[in-house]
């Protein structure tokens, strides 16, 4: 029982642990996620011999039925986690690129300064890539809003520090906000750019694009922010 809690206890450690290793540069994100799966294979064993245990022994003291099922919760989760990406995985397409103009997807400018080599290229992906957006997220499209450039910028402004986003440049001469999100556990950074545009009746378009600097999918979090920070804009211009 004590032991298989160790186990459990060794395999959350070493799941926490493949995230922020690779956030302090000890590793390639690609070891990191060879020690997460490990983490998942070696919890599920220990997870069942856990159970063998609890309903099998015996001669179980207290302590021991608590240790137990510590180490099973932290099993049922460690195994969750993992499974719960990979669904996810597979239920989204291979792209990590989105925008809600396919045809002229606004263009990053500072964040290219942010992007080291081994990084993804800030070129749009290209007409496959949006062939498989549409299919995936027919829903995102280009908001039009009535009213002031500048005031709509400063709500966007507000809605992505509500988001939890590192703001990195605003150029209102421009009309473009750039912003980057970054994950818990590994630290991966997602690239946002939001272009705004005078339409026609005192009407603002805005574009936003959001692409993953690593990975080829990105488990549908792009496409996801996007659509947050489209209706976090709507309800803040609604209520201004």
């Amino acid at each position: 029982m004590y032991i298989g809690f160790i186990l459990a206890v060794l395999c959350a450690v070493a799941a926490v642990g493949s995230g922020f290793g690779y956030r302090l540069g000890l590793w390639h994100f690609r070891t990191g996620f060879e020690i997460l799966k490990w983490s998942f294979f070696v919890s599920g064993a220990t997870l069942l011999i856990l159970l063998a245990c609890m309903f099998f022994v015996q001669t179980k003291t207290r302590a021991d039925s608590l240790i137990g099922v510590a180490g099973i919760v932290i099993c049922l989760v460690l195994v969750y986690v993992p499974y719960s990406w990979k669904r996810t995985l597979d239920a989204y397409p291979y792209i990590h690129d989105i925008t809600t103009d396919t045809l002229n997807p606004p263009n990053f400018v500072i964040v290219g300064e942010l992007r080291s080599g081994e990084d993804h290229s800030l070129e749009y992906d290209g007409p496959e890539v949006a062939d498989l957006q549409i299919k995936a997220y027919p829903d995102l499209k280009t908001l039009v809003l009535t009213g002031d450039m500048v005031n709509i910028m400063e709500l966007s402004e507000t809605v992505l520090t509500e988001m939890g986003l590192e703001i990195v440049s605003v150029d209102s001469g421009s009309g473009l906000i750039e912003s980057v999100a970054t994950t818990l556990l590994f630290g991966f950074k997602d690239d946002m750019v939001i272009r705004f545009s005078e339409n026609e009746g005192a009407q603002i378009k805005i574009d936003v694009r959001s692409k993953s600097r690593v990975g080829k999918s990105d488990l549908g979090q792009n496409a996801k922010r996007i659509r947050k920070f489209l209706e976090g804009l709507t309800a803040r211009h609604a209520g201004a």
